[in-house]
């Protein structure tokens, strides 16, 4: 259902996020009128704590549907975002009618609007207001409303919001990919942000380019750029460790002919499928080797090493 690619991306990037914390679905159908809501979240019972998520992790610790606006959200969008929520909660209700079990108010989802930026006569127009215990940038409708806006543009610049604020645009956007980029290079975040934003530049690229998104062309090359080469690392270190194991391979085959003479094909295979920690460990092994049964001894003994 993805309407342009930010709007892929944005998707691509909660369920990425999200998904080992509960269950995932994207562009939900709500019942009614034909509506999707563009992220849907439930948290496992099973998962654990989701601190390392920061402000996402807060939001994700109840049912909720996730709505991301590149830019500001017209009063109409809203409305589409609350009606979509309340035909939810009534799916929620109907459901609860139907299984003859009770339904508290803390168990309907929860929306969160998660806006580039949001103005004051937005905010004001629908009466959202701060709240002391969340950070600048979230505002709340009254509590039976379950709903909540955040101003990916006001949030404070530090690790808590890094994940929203990859949502965000303009220098909001580019101080969060540079974060995402300053990662360690094993951090799996790392490689999974940067795939999604290189994939969101590829799109660009295919669909044309307006003024705005040449400005967000040169924030996602270096994103690109940076993906690239640990991509090409990688396939290195591979292609490294593969020579590394064939030669190793190679080694204690000569060996193993020298002290058991000729060494069956079906075992010379069992070797060859061997990694590169069991070679090593068979390279030292054969020098107590008398016979072929030695060998075939240790291949049963170590082949789950």
């Amino acid at each position: 259902m993805a309407k342009n690619p930010f709007d892929s991306f944005s998707k691509q990037l909660l369920e990425e996020i999200l998904s080992p914390y509960g269950a995932v679905e994207v562009s939900r159908e709500v019942p009614g009128e034909s509506q999707f809501v563009d992220v849907y979240f439930e948290p496992s019972q099973t998962a654990m704590a989701r601190t390392e998520l920061g402000l996402l992790g807060r939001i994700a610790q109840t049912p909720c549907l996730l709505e991301p606006f590149r830019n500001q959200p017209t009063p109409s969008e809203i409305r589409s975002c609350l009606l979509k929520l309340f035909q939810t909660h009534g799916d929620y209700q109907r459901k609860a009618r139907r299984e003859k079990e009770s339904i508290q108010e803390n168990d309907l989802p929860h929306l969160w609007v998660l806006a580039s930026s949001a103005s004051e006569n937005l905010i004001n127009g629908f009466g959202f207001t701060a709240s002391n215990n969340w950070p600048s940038g979230v505002s709340f409708l009254h509590p039976f409303h379950r709903t909540a806006i955040i101003s990916i543009n006001q949030l404070p610049r530090t690790e808590e919001t890094l994940f929203l604020r990859l949502l965000g645009k303009g220098q909001t956007q580019k101080q969060a990919v540079d974060e995402v980029i300053g990662f360690d290079a094993e951090d799996s975040r790392r490689s999974a942000i940067l795939r999604l934003l290189s994939n969101w530049k590829i799109s660009l690229k295919i669909t044309g380019k307006t003024e705005e998104e040449q400005e967000l062309m040169m924030v996602l090359s270096q994103a690109y750029l940076e993906w690239e080469q640990q991509t090409e690392q990688r396939g290195e270190q591979r292609g490294e460790r593969r020579g590394e194991q064939i030669g190793e391979t190679r080694l204690v085959l000569r060996q193993l002919t020298r002290r058991i003479d000729d060494v069956p094909s079906e075992v010379r295979s069992q070797i060859q499928a061997l990694s590169l920690t069991q070679l090593e460990l068979l390279g030292e092994a054969l020098l107590d080797f008398t016979s072929l049964s030695d060998l075939e001894s240790w291949l049963v003994s170590n082949s789950a090493v």
